[in-house]
Formats: C-alpha cells, sequence, structure tokens
C-alpha cells in the first residue's frame, strides 16, 4: 500500500541534479519516464519473487522447483508515451502479473 508520506528531499534533489530544461523531466528519455519503467519492473521483481519464495541467483526453495525462465518484452502506453518494460517469467508459466494483467494502458 502507497503511504501519504512524502518522498525524501534529498532523494528529490538527487534525481534532478541534472535537470537544466523540461525535456529532461517530460521528455522522450526524460526522468519521468525512467521512473515509471524503473517502478514497474521493480514492484514485478518483487511479486515473482514472491511467487517464486525466493529472490534472483537464489536457491530454489519451493516444492515445484519453479525458478525464473528468461524475460518478455510489453509495452505500456499513457500520458508518458510508449514505456517498453521487461518481465520476468517462470518455467512453469504460472506467473501472471496483476499490476499489467491483460493491460497495455
Amino acid at each position: 500500500m502507497i503511504s501519504s508520506k512524502s518522498l525524501p528531499t534529498d532523494l528529490i534533489d538527487s534525481l534532478l541534479a541534472d535537470y537544466k530544461k523540461p525535456e529532461d523531466l517530460i521528455g522522450e528519455n526524460g526522468l519521468l519516464k525512467q521512473l515509471a519503467k524503473a517502478l514497474v519492473e521493480r514492484a514485478l521483481q518483487a511479486k515473482i519473487a514472491g511467487h517464486l519464495g525466493h529472490d534472483k541467483h537464489e536457491t530454489v526453495t519451493n516444492p515445484t522447483g519453479n525458478a525464473r525462465n528468461g524475460k518478455s518484452r510489453k509495452t505500456l502506453k499513457g500520458e508518458f508515451g510508449e514505456l517498453p518494460i521487461e518481465i520476468t517469467r517462470d518455467c512453469e508459466g504460472s506467473f501472471v502479473p496483476q499490476i499489467i494483467k491483460h493491460q497495455t494502458r
């Protein structure tokens, strides 16, 4: 759950360290698009770790032996334009990421 707590000022300052013009923030390769990609992919990594019961490069601990099996690509579309993301697959094909299930927007 997302809290109403604000982001630390030093984090924001660090992210904006190279900000010079609006395109640096909202352009095709701007900070907002980079953050959206990083947050979605990080959330997907956390979800597959929970699904499999182990983090990347850790010993497989689930009874079926299910593990990561490469990545697939998907392009999300939104107000920020097109956002290519990578989704980790599992050997059994049982991981269905709810955050982007059957969606492109």
